[in-house]
């Protein structure tokens, strides 16, 4: 593991953000390791050093706007922002689509970095990309705290995540913490 990782992770465990044990993913698959990354966002202190660190990986881009996907890119967003002295927007879902709204835009050839709490599909930050591009902005990276897809999660553009996180994943008729009996735990924001 390297240094990011290794702080990231240690972090994340001390705050209650990454837990272990057996949860109902919203997926409805089960899991041994689950991250709740809104723990971090409790703790000012932790947030600006990760979103600090995030906003480093990108040091080398000459970026404009940071992005973040509602709910979990929101605070994500503004802290990166507020990192690399830029301004920041997020999207959110209106009729079932991601969109700019509250007066929020992005002008053509602007330079974008959206970011996102954690990343296991990318499904919603590939939704964000799309709207900013239809918009003319230029999407330059998509950077997030976790990695929860396995490295398969492909954005199009450079992706930097601080930390990847390794967990295991079943359907529920092949759990075999159910097997053992462990009791299972539904935690997150969206009910299955």
């Amino acid at each position: 593991m390297n240094g990011t990782q290794e702080r990231t992770e240690a972090v994340l465990t001390r705050l209650g953000a990454l837990r272990t044990g057996h949860f109902r993913l919203t997926s409805g698959q089960h899991s041994d390791r689950y991250m709740q990354c809104a723990a971090l966002f409790e703790h000012p202190e932790e947030s600006a050093e990760l979103c600090g660190a995030l906003a480093r990986l990108f040091g080398d881009e000459r970026i404009d706007v940071v992005a973040g996907p509602a709910l979990g890119g929101v605070i994500m967003a503004y802290e990166v922002a507020r990192a690399l002295g830029v301004r920041n927007v997020f999207a959110e879902r209106e009729n079932g689509r991601m969109t700019l709204r509250r007066g929020f835009h992005v002008k053509p050839g602007e330079r974008v970095l959206v970011v996102e709490d954690v990343v296991t599909t990318g499904g919603s930050v590939k939704e964000v990309v799309e709207l900013l591009r239809a918009a003319g902005a230029v999407v330059v990276g998509v950077g997030s705290v976790v990695d929860r897809s396995g490295g398969t999660a492909d954005f199009g553009v450079p992706f930097r995540p601080l930390m990847a996180m390794e967990a295991q994943r079943w359907e529920e008729a092949d759990c075999p913490l159910c097997r053992d009996g462990v009791a299972v735990v539904k935690p997150g924001s969206r009910q299955v």
